[in-house]
């Protein structure tokens, strides 16, 4: 199959979307590790959402740091020797960065991220998960961690526009854009049929996979 190729799959999109639960169904199916964030690992994540002005710069570089040891640790096993599906991707680290840091913090974050950013592997394929913001808050109040409570639908909107411009422009590695308003591969089992077979049979850099309701 030509799923087999993809080694290093990165799962993307933005909070609330699914993208930790559809890798570790797709880590099941395909006998992979993966790779995931570890936000409850970061002291700063609580008091940013209650202040982002505020806490916004450590917040930003302790999952900067937290990512790209992750990926070092990662290549030190030997990446190519066994299949890998991640919910992060390091390239969109800047999304948060541009939307949350003021200019001279912003400029020190992007030294220290091209100075990282080079020590990362290109995924093989990465699935992009999209949902409107209304979609996404409701996501997020349904699941319930306390520290998400002061997400706004505001500051859901502004992050979504962000993760369709750098997708728009991402082309180191092949795209599969998925719209998960009516598609949900992570809840029912002919949707993730649907994932998988659509995975297996991408020919393009960039390909969407969409249904009505």
């Amino acid at each position: 199959m030509s799923i087999d190729k993809y080694k290093y799959i990165v799962v993307e999109g933005p909070i609330g979307v699914g993208k930790t639960t559809l890798v570790r169904k797709l880590a099941d199916s395909l006998h992979a590790q993966t790779l995931l964030e570890q936000p409850q690992e970061n002291p700063f994540l609580e008091n940013f959402y209650r202040d982002p002005a505020r806490h916004a710069l450590p917040t930003q570089m302790f999952f900067l740091f937290q990512r790209m040891n992750q990926l070092r640790d990662l290549a030190q096993t030997d990446l190519f020797d066994n299949r890998v599906v991640s919910d992060f991707l390091l390239d969109k680290d800047p999304i948060f960065a541009r939307l949350t840091l003021g200019d001279d913090e912003l400029n020190l974050y992007q030294q220290l991220y091209n100075h990282l950013r080079p020590q990362a592997a290109a995924p093989d394929l990465v699935i992009y998960l999209q949902a409107q913001p209304q979609t996404l808050a409701d996501r997020v109040r349904k699941r319930g961690v306390p520290m998400e409570a002061g997400i706004s639908e505001i500051y859901l909107h502004r992050l979504c526009e962000s993760y369709s411009r750098f997708f728009y422009h991402y082309d180191a590695a092949p795209v599969l854009i998925i719209n998960t308003e009516h598609l949900n591969p992570v809840g029912r089992d002919d949707d993730f049929a649907l994932l998988l077979d659509r995975i297996d049979n991408m020919r393009g850099k960039r390909e969407f996979f969409n249904r009505g309701e």
